[in-house]
């Protein structure tokens, strides 16, 4: 998913919807007072036995305390772990049969070519051309392609008021008129999942060929580095050149400081000091421009400049695409909070894989938005009299995806010296979530509910599996030229005229099915079942040779473990991984690496793309548990039941809490 091909595809998704958002709901809707004021904390990624282990360890009081009030369990996630799957199970209380939602990329089956699974945007068709301007006559559009109703609509059809905060798998927002925050999956002001900028007079360190960012070489002339800053494409110009913002730095000669002057807008910063937002104003045409935010870091002055400036965020203050309803309550929360991140998943992953940032500069990025966070939450505690509010934390996830490699001495990246100072990390964000409990516990009456809940869990991200590789090994992917196997990407030299099955995505097998991919050559019925079953025990039966171990887990069987009308539209296995192991970064891609099996030495070392039975998330509440194996679906059950509010039949869950 880092991967600069990948960032390259997603990088127009939203932009002809920049200068028009379409219309949302400026009212909002539900006054019904509840018995119940249920509150909701998607902690994401929050692992059962992780949590066990610190509570037994007594580094988790409020966890303790809360489980013996209530209670405790693993909560069963989705097929595959990925958490805009998992999600939207919890959205719509269905599995990714009935939402449609299969992984965080789908394949369009004419081009054989990965298109984001939640999101589709649309430039105007209608446009009048006047000299090297386009002009739209018509809104674009940004779809969110996830089916069914989410829970929240449906109390809001029965008037009980709901807010929703960075709910992920849920961008654009769906239609709604209660106070709904987009999270995981809203995109930064280029559309894409976030691109950093990197400026340095360094040589070496410029290396286009990474993923999420772009690095700049710059120059010190006269004490002054003049750079741009990339924006969205600027649809309305004929040629579609990207729209960039202008800005210089003036250095101090003799002190580490520097002034920063974008747009009308001025800042000193010190070394290693962050700026905290700064609005940044792309024009588009005369009359037209488009409003980001952005921070500054000011890495280093001397010997070398260099200058990290986040992905820009869509600017809460003045979206250019739709990131809430109604229209007016990102323009509330800022009036209250000031600026805050919109991006889905903000700490900038990519810069500390690529080394652009250290592990404590990463740190300190994410700690800050994590206080953002915490405000907005306390803000909306404040007022929260009635129905339900659900708030979503993404930090849990981000520390264990980037840390966990420094927890485990026999993990491909770790490094000693490193885990001296930043091995307890995962285990601190933990810890931060215990004091959470305790921040809010003035909050919590006899009429809340409180539920702790996770999409998944965590495991390690050791070694890598490439299904594209092992496919053509086992002659079910066919190459123009074998001979460069290991070139290109894309699959730009598969031969679909001989090739029965494809990896794409991060746990999904197809099959070249007739009928349904555009050089199909497997027949549907018998031929299509005996592949797809010959495929799976295959898959299950590979062994690693430097492990002993199964990469495979699990295969599953879309049509065995998927209900409801979008089954058509899922891979026809999914792959669920064993413990330590997940797809490689290159096989998503459509690339075929020399190994089937390959170290992971990245810093993004921990994952959750294994067998659902094996990586379960959390379930935490207030009110004792009436199912110990409850799951993602079974939640969102208990939500409407909770609320007096009829279960509807497409939705498999029951509810799981005792009331009595």
């Amino acid at each position: 998913m880092k991967r600069r091909k990948f960032l390259k595809l997603s990088v127009i998704l939203g932009a002809s919807a920049l200068s028009s958002p379409p219309s949302l709901f400026s009212h909002f809707r539900g006054n019904k007072e509840t018995p119940y004021k249920v509150l909701i904390l998607g902690m994401d990624g929050l692992d059962p036995g992780i949590v066990s282990r610190l509570v037994q360890e007594g580094r988790l009081p409020h966890f303790k305390r809360l489980m013996a009030e209530g209670g405790f369990s693993p909560l069963g996630t989705s097929i595959p772990p990925q958490s805009p799957v998992a999600w939207s199970n919890f959205i719509t209380g269905q599995d990714p049969g009935g939402h449609g939602i299969f992984d965080f990329m789908h394949r369009d089956p004419e081009l054989y070519l990965p298109v984001f699974s939640g999101t589709a945007s649309q430039e105007p068709k209608k446009t009048i051309s006047l000299g090297h301007w386009k002009l739209p006559l018509e809104r674009g559009q940004v779809r969110l392609l996830r089916q069914g109703k989410a829970f929240w609509q449906i109390l809001e059809e029965h008037d009980i008021p709901s807010v929703i905060s960075r709910m992920p798998a849920n961008y654009p927002p769906a239609t709604s008129q209660q106070k709904t925050l987009s999270g995981m999956g809203t995109p930064d002001i280029m559309g894409s999942y976030g691109i950093f900028n990197y400026y340095t007079t360094e040589p070496g360190e410029i290396n286009p060929d990474i993923g999420g960012g772009r690095i700049h070489q710059v120059y010190v002339i006269g004490n002054q580095v003049e750079a741009s800053l990339p924006g969205p494409i600027n649809t309305f110009h004929r040629d579609r050149p990207e729209a960039t913002a202008e800005f210089k730095v003036y250095l101090d000669p003799t002190n580490p400081v520097a002034k920063i002057v974008l747009n009308s807008d001025e800042f000193i910063l010190q070394e290693k000091e962050w700026s905290g937002w700064r609005r940044v104003r792309f024009n588009l045409m005369p009359g037209q421009s488009v409003s980001g935010i952005c921070q500054f870091y000011l890495k280093e002055i001397r010997p070398h400049f260099k200058l990290y400036v986040s992905a820009v965020h869509i600017d809460p203050q003045e979206p250019a695409l739709p990131i809430c309803t109604p229209k007016e309550y990102s323009r509330e929360l800022v009036s209250y909070l000031g600026l805050f991140h919109t991006k889905g998943l903000p700490a900038d992953t990519s810069a500390l894989d690529n080394n652009v940032l250290d592990e404590a500069e990463f740190l300190h990025q994410d700690n800050g938005f994590l206080q953002e966070s915490l405000a907005m939450l306390e803000f909306e505690l404040k007022r929260f009299e009635s129905g339900l509010l659900f708030f979503y934390i993404s930090s849990t996830d981000q520390r264990q995806h980037m840390f966990w490699r420094l927890t485990d001495p026999e993990h491909p990246a770790y490094n000693p010296n490193l885990a001296q100072h930043f091995g307890q990390e995962v285990a601190n964000i933990y810890i931060e979530m215990d004091k959470l409990l305790a921040r809010i516990e003035k909050f919590i009456d006899s009429r809340t509910i409180l539920i702790i809940m996770s999409d998944h869990g965590f495991n390690p991200f050791a070694r890598g599996f490439n299904l594209n590789t092992w496919l053509f090994e086992a002659g079910y992917h066919k190459l123009r030229n074998p001979w460069k196997e290991d070139k290109g990407s894309l699959f730009e030299n598969t031969d679909w005229s001989r090739t029965k099955a494809y990896g794409l995505g991060l746990n999904g097998l197809y099959i070249n099915l007739k009928g349904r991919e555009k050089l199909g050559v497997i027949n549907p019925g018998s031929e299509y079942e005996n592949l797809v079953r010959e495929l799976a025990q295959r898959l299950e039966e590979i062994v690693d040779p430097a492990t002993g171990k199964k990469p495979i887990y699990k295969a599953y069987l879309a049509r065995e473990v998927y209900h409801g009308p979008y089954i058509e539209h899922a891979p026809d296995i999914i792959l669920g991984f064993n413990w330590g192991y997940r797809i490689s970064w290159a096989s998503p891609l459509g690339k075929f690496p020399p190994a089937v099996l390959e170290n992971n030495g990245q810093k993004w070392s921990g994952d959750h793309m294994g067998a659902a039975e094996l990586i379960p998330g959390t379930l935490v509440a207030n009110r004792r548990l009436l199912h110990p194996a409850a799951s993602l679906i079974d939640v969102t059950a208990t939500i409407l039941h909770l609320f007096g509010v009829k279960i509807p039949p497409e939705m498999r869950g029951r509810p799981v809490l005792n009331l009595s």
